[in-house]
């Protein structure tokens, strides 16, 4: 690499001083932080320096003193906004607040979503026209990335960061004598590591550790709830903890995985950095415009690095074959490269990887001149994200406890090859006594505090985790006003909690529903959660249209939520006499008052 662009690209920086913005940014997964990275360093090629954040670790009393801030918003479920976007969201859409609040703001907002969805990209939209509507100005047209684009989020990505500097240099003109950074320079890497010795800080604690927002849990429980015959894996897991942890239903459970270390070693090989794997080295964060893996110590060896901090088995973006190319010498490898990240490429490049989800291990074995200088460790490979578990317990009946309803994730992709999830594959080896850190999220779901309003859960698959949860505290409540509708594939072999449910049902405490879609005759249409709830029509109207009662839902968001609700308009127009349009109004309703609630992801 030469030293001179490193010189070119720190001028930049220095000069960007005078020229600062704020990237705000609301996740699920991460891709929404990396989509800020990215605009981050693209921005820093027209001399900007960029302040990263997310949405809620900024505070919310210093937005009124921005003048100039990009927001990046992912969408969960059918169209929510990420968790940590709420707090943000609550403050603006308060009545008080005066139309001219942002009038001295500019602003530009990416979303993210896929336009399977009909509420594709949502919380972006409804942002950005809230903060127009209190006197903010729009820097340049909102982008929409589609996870449906042959080339994923990137594939608008890429434009709408060429349409945001363009706009940026129109209000912020270069200086005569500066150029824009060319997009053939290399960038600097985001950290610098040094090697130390290890009498140097022998004292340093892992920051998982000290972080107080974590407790530690001890695993009392692993065990498999499918039947030994059945293809999928799902196990119950249960926890103790000493701390006396809070938590209410539809609260999940946040776990920091690792990659098993017959993986990290090959992986080590596979990079060429096996004799210095467990060197230490100081970490130092030199490019603030960039974010590093969360809970990153201060030093840490590369194994460490890559068992705990970097994902090498993530599906790699195109962003991933950009920087590859910088440090492939092949000539046959850098023209693959070439037509990878051309135009013309795409359609390539999608075969390649994105719909044989090829992971980055799997590209590099492939790109074999590539020496990636390990500073460049947290560029090329993504963080290693926490996962997310709905909380299958209610800490009434399980105190100091959580349970978890994890379905192990096991599969083969199109290239034939096995494939194994990352954090399901940790949490299947633990054994009673191993003990973890697990921070403890805010769920959606919100219940009714008079345990006589009727609610409806509907949980297919592992979707029953935070339902259990509901049910036990709304049983401990008193509360005998509980339906479940659940749906499996088979009676006796992924009925998940069976003979709980049942147990439940037969003392009258709960309603119990269950769809086992491949149960019914061969030839004769499946019956799935969406189809009960149409058949109870008369029932449903009278729990959620006449008694007011609550709704939610939880499991995967294909199709299952939308023929939820539809099932739910059905019922309205027949049997409480709603047009069309009032049965759709009705839906809107209870979402605005909190009583239909999805707690879905992709």
């Amino acid at each position: 690499m030469n030293s001179s662009l490193n010189h070119d690209e720190q001028s930049a920086t220095d000069y960007a001083d005078d020229r600062s913005l704020l990237i705000l940014y609301a996740t699920e997964t991460g891709t929404a932080q990396n989509a800020a990275d990215r605009i981050a360093r693209e921005c820093r090629r027209i001399h900007f320096k960029c302040r990263l954040s997310s949405m809620n670790a900024y505070p919310l009393s210093d937005l009124i003193s921005e003048n100039l801030i990009i927001f990046v918003v992912s969408t969960t479920g059918s169209g929510t906004e990420p968790r940590s976007m709420t707090p943000l969201w609550q403050q603006l859409l308060r009545s008080d607040l005066p139309p001219d609040l942002f009038e001295d703001l500019a602003y530009a907002s990416f979303g993210l979503g896929d336009s399977s969805y009909e509420r594709f990209c949502w919380p972006s939209k409804l942002l950005a026209r809230r903060l127009e509507s209190l006197g903010g100005t729009e820097l340049c047209k909102r982008g929409d990335g589609d996870e449906q684009d042959s080339l994923g989020i990137e594939g608008t990505l890429e434009p709408w960061i060429d349409s945001l500097l363009q706009s940026l240099l129109r209000l912020y003109p270069l200086s005569p004598g500066v150029d824009i950074i060319s997009t053939k320079d290399t960038p600097l890497p985001r950290a610098s590591l040094h090697e130390v010795s290890e009498d140097s800080f022998k004292s340093l604690e892992d920051p998982l550790v000290t972080d107080n927002n974590y407790h530690t849990g001890t695993i009392r429980c692993n065990r498999r709830i499918t039947a030994d015959d059945w293809d999928q894996d799902v196990r119950h897991f249960e926890f103790d903890f000493v701390d006396n942890i809070q938590y209410n239903p539809g609260d999940v459970a946040v776990i920091h995985p690792e990659a098993s270390p017959v993986e990290v070693e090959s992986f080590l090989i596979l990079m060429g950095w096996v004799n210095s794997a467990d060197t230490l080295y100081q970490i130092e964060h030199s490019m603030l415009d960039q974010s590093l893996p969360d809970h990153l110590p201060p030093v840490a060896t590369l194994r460490q690095i890559v068992t705990r901090y970097v994902d090498f088995n993530a599906v790699p973006r195109r962003s991933f074959f950009q920087l590859l190319r910088r440090f492939t010498s092949d000539e046959l490898e850098q023209e693959t490269l070439d037509d990878f990240l051309s135009k013309e490429g795409a359609d390539d490049l999608y075969e390649y990887c994105f719909r044989v989800r090829r992971t980055i291990q799997e590209v590099l074995t492939e790109f074999r001149s590539a020496k990636i200088p390990k500073e460049y460790i947290f560029d090329l490979f993504p963080p290693m994200r926490p996962r997310e578990f709905s909380i299958a317990s209610s800490i009434r009946r399980h105190p100091h406890q959580i349970h978890l309803c994890v379905a192990i994730v096991k599969y083969q992709t199109k290239l034939r090859i096995s494939r194994r999830g990352v954090c399901t594959t940790f949490l299947a080896a633990l054994h009673p006594g191993d003990s973890l850190r697990i921070r403890l999220n805010k769920g959606l779901i919100t219940l009714p505090k008079d345990t006589t309003i009727p609610i409806i859960c509907v949980g297919p698959g592992t979707g029953v985790a935070p339902m259990r949860a509901v049910i036990e505290d709304r049983i401990d409540h008193g509360s005998t006003q509980n339906t479940l509708y659940f749906g499996c594939r088979h009676a006796t072999k992924d009925q998940h909690y069976c003979s709980e449910f049942q147990s439940y049902a037969t003392k009258r405490d709960v309603r119990y529903r269950v769809a086992c879609s491949r149960d019914g005759p061969e030839g004769v249409k499946r019956t799935y959660v969406q189809d009960l709830i149409e058949v109870d029509g008369d029932f449903i109207w009278k729990m959620l249209g006449t008694n007011n009662g609550g709704l939610y839902i939880s499991g995967s968001s294909n199709k299952m939520p939308a023929g939820v609700k539809r099932a739910v308009r059905i019922a309205a127009q027949k049997h409480g006499g709603k047009t069309e349009d009032e049965a759709r109004d009705f839906i809107t309703k209870m979402e605005r008052e909190g009583r239909l609630i999805e707690e879905c992801w992709n």
